[in-house]
């Protein structure tokens, strides 16, 4: 299969591609006896710093170069947000539930990247997580892109004239710059059609998403002062 010109994909909230790196405690306050702190609310759901260290401890959003803790934690921040505000939307529609098998699939992707049982086991511990709460986090996942795919991906068409258009112009320039010869269209026109409808579906969810926080009441506490800051809080864990 001929290697196309990468492309923004839609890595939003899903967990298939966890990444195995330290929790930076940095984040952290510096009163440790108080558990957590609210970081942003989203329509009356609040996010808890402890959800940033969580994203960047299983690798949701991995570290650029150069980030400082704070620079990465903003990124998580705005991250979840999004992930925030399509959820809300997801669970208004309550969309069928989704097969036990498929769930598990996702867990096995997730397990495998850990050697054995006794580490994958501490970094459960370490993130407050059991698989039980994991699973449904994983199925939250799973029924946001459930519905991306049945919402947003009838809107996007690819017709003959757009390979075309991709495979004269964009293809032909790249491969051109890479010395590589331009193959016949026909053994790339798949290819294009699948690489022309995820940048398509990227722009749709794109659109989706800024109206989503267009409507939303958002109010994000990252930035501000401590005296600005919200009061520590104790979280309880559920996954309902």
């Amino acid at each position: 299969m001929l290697a196309l010109p990468a492309m923004s994909r839609f890595v939003a909230s899903s967990l298939l591609g966890l990444l195995l790196i330290a929790s930076p405690s940095g984040l952290r306050a510096a009163d440790e006896s108080l558990v957590d702190r609210i970081v942003a609310v989203v329509d009356e759901d609040p996010i808890f710093l402890s959800d940033i260290e969580r994203a960047i401890a299983l690798g949701l959003v991995p570290a650029g170069d150069g980030d400082s803790v704070r620079e990465l934690g903003r990124r998580v921040l705005d991250r979840l947000i999004v992930q925030r505000l399509r959820l809300h939307e997801v669970d208004r529609y309550q969309p069928a539930p989704l097969p036990g098998e498929e769930i598990d699939r996702q867990l096995e992707l997730i397990r495998a990247r850990f050697p054995d049982d006794a580490v994958w086991n501490v970094k459960l511990a370490e993130l407050g997580l059991d698989e039980g709460l994991l699973r449904h986090l994983v199925a939250r996942q799973l029924r946001v892109l459930r519905y991306i795919e049945q919402r947003l991906g009838p809107r996007v068409f690819v017709d003959l004239e757009d390979i075309r258009t991709y495979y004269e112009t964009e293809l032909a320039a790249e491969l051109a710059r890479r010395n590589i010869p331009l193959p016949p269209l026909e053994k790339v026109r798949e290819d294009i059609r699948t690489l022309l409808r995820e940048r398509r579906l990227n722009e749709e969810i794109e659109a989706w998403t800024e109206q989503l926080r267009a409507d939303a009441d958002i109010v994000d506490y990252f930035d501000r002062t401590e005296e600005e800051l919200p009061p520590l809080v104790r979280r309880i864990e559920s996954p309902s």
